[in-house]
């Protein structure tokens, strides 16, 4: 009977056990699909030496949307994500041992150089933004310009849309971004007020990296989310494929 007993609780204690690492796996995942708010202001400064900056917990920039293999010592990336009523903040890490800027042009072939590619889509309602402002796919250079499609299918700055810093120590890149947010009623060359941000409101967020290390073209074309299939580059047509976050506050 005491041996009975025994095998009983047992049992339960891996039940409860069992119960728990599922709740905690839940609220983990919960999280990583939050951005917390920063108190105070954030600058932009490559410095991340602000209190949200301690706070919040790196996320990966580890999936391989084209390109062969790479080396870790040739690239790893991760990020943290923030906000307040007026942006969202964007923190990246970036190890690169070669930083490449051959088009001198911003508005050519961008791609092909290294940059920082951030995928925002306002109301995380997903779909087509090719050639339209559904969402956008900012690239952001390594001298801060920054360009997307436009709706006649030619590349557009956007410099007004967001500020950024790239701050470089050895093969260290830091990157730090405040950014606005434009619903789908943005028209290009008029004048669009940005969103206000809120708790609870859904944003539709990506981030990718562009690495060239020595050719005309890119090598390696890095992002932050799993994209099912054998076409993983469709994060600047297809905004479905971002992640959904919760501004929490």
């Amino acid at each position: 009977m005491k041996i009975y007993l025994q095998m009983i609780a047992l049992l339960l204690a891996l039940g409860l056990a069992s119960c728990m690492n599922t709740v905690n796996d839940e609220a983990a995942e919960k999280q990583k699909d939050e951005i917390h708010y920063a108190k105070g202001d954030v600058q932009i400064d490559g410095k991340a030496d602000e209190e949200i900056w301690s706070k919040v917990e790196w996320k990966q920039l580890d999936q391989r949307w084209l390109g062969e293999p790479y080396a870790e010592n040739d690239f790893s990336g991760k990020y943290k994500l923030a906000w307040d009523e007026n942006y969202v903040y964007v923190l990246a890490e970036v190890i690169d041992d070669t930083l490449i800027d051959i088009h001198p042009d911003g508005l050519n072939l961008y791609w092909d150089d290294d940059c920082l590619e951030i995928f925002i889509d306002e109301d995380a309602s997903g779909g087509d933004h090719q050639y339209n402002h559904q969402a956008f796919a900012y690239h952001i250079s390594l001298d801060q310009r920054v360009a997307d499609m436009g709706v006649d299918s030619s590349a557009v700055y956007f410099d007004d849309h967001l500020d950024s810093y790239h701050r470089r120590e050895g093969k260290k890149s830091t990157w730090e971004v405040r950014m606005k947010l434009f619903d789908d009623s943005f028209i290009e060359g008029k004048k669009n007020s940005p969103v206000k941000l809120e708790k609870d409101k859904k944003i539709g967020f990506a981030l990718a990296y562009c690495d060239n290390d020595s050719s005309q073209t890119r090598e390696n074309f890095i992002g932050s989310e799993v994209v099912e299939g054998e076409d993983k580059n469709r994060g600047w047509i297809d905004a479905g494929i971002f992640r959904s976050y919760k501004l929490k506050k």
